[in-house]
């Protein structure tokens, strides 16, 4: 092998490499939106369930006054 064919190789090997940090880079960049999205569903999700159970056992009720009688 020459000379030449070494540096070529050399400059796919970085190339390779660099494409594929890249791709970690925005893999994780995704990751971490998606994992921020699904905690806030979660949140709002707890929220609501506390909502109806407040209501359920007539806490709101009295303070929003929807008690007939």
């Amino acid at each position: 092998m020459s000379n030449k064919d070494n540096e070529i190789r050399r400059e796919e090997e970085r190339a390779s490499e660099a494409a594929r940090a890249n791709q970690k880079a925005r893999y994780n960049e995704n990751a971490r939106k998606n994992n921020k999205l699904w905690l806030w569903l979660g949140v709002l999700i707890l929220v609501f369930i506390l909502l109806y159970w407040l209501f359920s056992i007539g806490m709101f009720e009295d303070l929003a006054g929807t008690i007939n009688g």
